[in-house]
Order: structure tokens, then C-alpha cells, then sequence
């Protein structure tokens, strides 16, 4: 880090599972704090931190859904995170998904271990992304990159919602659509949208009504945006094909969930940024959020 004007005092917070109590008993005495993981910063928060000499805040995150961004900067507390550097790595958690889905690949595996490997031509017979229609919600960063690794399989038409229309999802060769007609036409719909009020519980029995029963769902945003039960009563029924998550609700999710015992999920513990590489670059913004914000200077990714 360039920053040689810079010094810092550190105080690491070491626990299995770090809480909101564990961060306010550390946070008096410090001008910044660096957010690893996801810990709820909000009125109460601030209310217990009154008179604090903090002055900046940085997740190592894309998602800030666990910060009250308006609460915190009206405090006079500066924000960052850390968007872009992440892009790649979730993107390539969204494309194994959704092969690891349509090829059965969670179903073929129980297949060997219960025994039940069939040598015929109709075993096992998953869809593939050539000459498929996908659908992104949410044509962020994210998003974006999804598409762009994904041209290479022959992916017939990709759609969008949102909104409104992207100059992004023209130059990308994205059509704009409304959410139910993204829904009745997609073969994969990816989720990569933030949690906001808007998204929250998108994904509930009526969106599951419209999906196409051969259809695939990808979610590698964040968990709330799916209702787990009517998911799970979507894909006992074969409502919808399959789903691949690596965010779900709740976090982490029990050993005996039932999403675990349906052979047509493909589950992964939150692994989307979860390279040596991505997580580098991600603790090295947020650092730098934090050292420039210190110094009264932009952040390099602020909100």
C-alpha cells in the first residue's frame, strides 16, 4: 500500500464466528474499522458507539446490505467496500452452478453412492447452456461478467430486467425485459442482484409459477432474495428443474436443512469470492478505503 504517511495501530478481533457485541467492545479507542465479515452496523450499533472517535468504515464486501449506509454517514462516518475485484470470482461460481445443475452432477453422485449407477442411454439426461435462453437479474458488475463468461458456451439470447435499459446489456448483446417475461422464457435465470426492499423475497411460490418446469435458478447474490420453503416446495414438486445456490436463508444453513436432502439443489457454502486471489485484492481495498479515508482523501470505492 502506498500510503507511507500512515501509520496504524491494529487490533484484531480473533473468534470462531465474530458477533456485533464482540466488534462494539473493540471499536471505542479506534478511528476506523475493517469489516471481514458480516456484522450488522446499525442504529443500535451507532447508539452504543456515541462519542467514538470513528471516522471510517469498510466492509470487504461487494454486498453492504448489513450496513445502514444513511444512519452511519449521517453520523459523519465515511463508508467503502469493495465491488469489481470480486466480479470474476462469483462469476465463475454462477457458471459451476449452473453446469453442476443442469447436468445433475449432485444428482449423479448420490446415483453412485446408493448403488444405482444405470448404464443405459436415458440415465441421468441433464440440458445444456448451448442454444439456451438465460436470464440475469441484475445486470451489475456481477452481472455483466456472468455474461461475458458465458458467451463461450453459444448461449442462444440473454435477458435482462431492472429498472431500466443498460447501455452495458446493449454492448453485451442483452435484451431488456420485464421480470415475468424473464421469467416464462429464461432456461437459467441467475440471480446477481443486490438485497434491497425491492429484492427481498422476489423469488417466491408466484415467481416460481412462472418459470418454465425445465428451468434452472442460480442465486449467487444473497439468500433472503429466495424464499427457502417455497423453493424447496418448487423443486419437490418439479415446479422448476433444479437450483444451484451459494447464498441461501439462513447462513449457514443447518447439516439437517431440507435443502440438503433434495437431490435436484446444488448447495455451496458462500464460496463466490472465496479464491487466494480475490480475497487478496478485496482485504487490500478495503485497507486502502480505510488509509484514505484516514487521510481525507476519496476512498477507492466509497458509498
Amino acid at each position: 500500500l502506498d500510503v507511507p504517511s500512515i501509520r496504524c495501530d491494529v487490533t484484531i478481533i480473533q473468534a470462531p464466528s465474530v458477533t456485533q457485541d464482540d466488534v462494539l467492545q473493540a471499536v471505542p479507542g479506534h478511528d476506523a474499522l475493517f469489516l471481514a465479515n458480516h456484522v450488522n452496523v446499525n442504529s443500535y450499533f451507532l447508539d452504543r458507539i456515541v462519542g467514538s472517535s470513528l471516522k471510517v468504515i469498510s466492509t470487504m464486501s461487494a454486498g453492504y446490505d448489513y450496513l445502514d449506509v444513511p444512519e452511519i454517514k449521517r453520523r459523519g462516518i465515511r463508508v467503502g467496500h469493495t465491488p469489481m475485484v470480486l466480479s470474476s470470482a462469483v462469476a465463475e461460481i454462477a457458471v459451476l452452478l449452473a453446469l453442476a445443475t443442469a447436468r445433475r452432477a449432485h444428482e449423479g453422485r448420490l446415483k453412485i453412492e446408493q448403488g444405482q449407477w444405470e448404464v443405459r442411454n436415458q440415465f441421468l439426461l441433464g440440458y445444456e447452456l448451448r442454444g439456451s435462453t438465460v436470464g440475469i437479474i441484475g445486470l451489475g458488475n456481477i452481472g455483466q461478467t456472468i455474461v461475458k463468461r458465458l458467451k463461450g458456451f453459444e448461449v442462444a439470447r440473454f435477458l435482462y430486467t431492472g429498472h431500466s435499459r443498460k447501455k452495458a446489456g446493449d454492448e453485451l448483446g442483452a435484451d431488456f425485459v420485464s421480470l415475468d417475461d424473464l421469467l416464462t422464457q429464461s432456461d437459467f435465470v441467475i440471480i446477481a442482484a443486490p438485497l434491497t426492499n425491492e429484492t427481498r423475497g422476489m423469488f417466491n411460490e408466484s415467481t416460481f409459477n412462472k418459470m418454465k418446469s425445465t428451468s434452472i435458478l442460480v442465486n449467487v447474490a444473497r439468500g433472503q432474495i429466495v424464499k427457502t420453503d417455497d423453493l424447496i416446495k418448487a423443486l419437490k414438486s418439479n415446479k422448476i428443474f433444479a437450483a444451484g445456490l451459494d447464498v441461501m436463508d439462513p447462513e449457514p444453513l443447518p447439516a439437517d436443512h431440507e435443502l440438503l436432502k433434495l437431490p435436484n439443489a446444488v448447495i455451496i457454502p458462500h464460496l463466490g469470492s472465496a479464491t487466494l486471489r480475490t480475497r487478496s485484492d478485496m482485504s487490500l481495498t478495503a485497507a486502502q478505503n480505510i488509509l484514505n479515508g484516514l487521510e481525507g482523501k476519496p476512498l477507492v470505492y466509497e458509498l
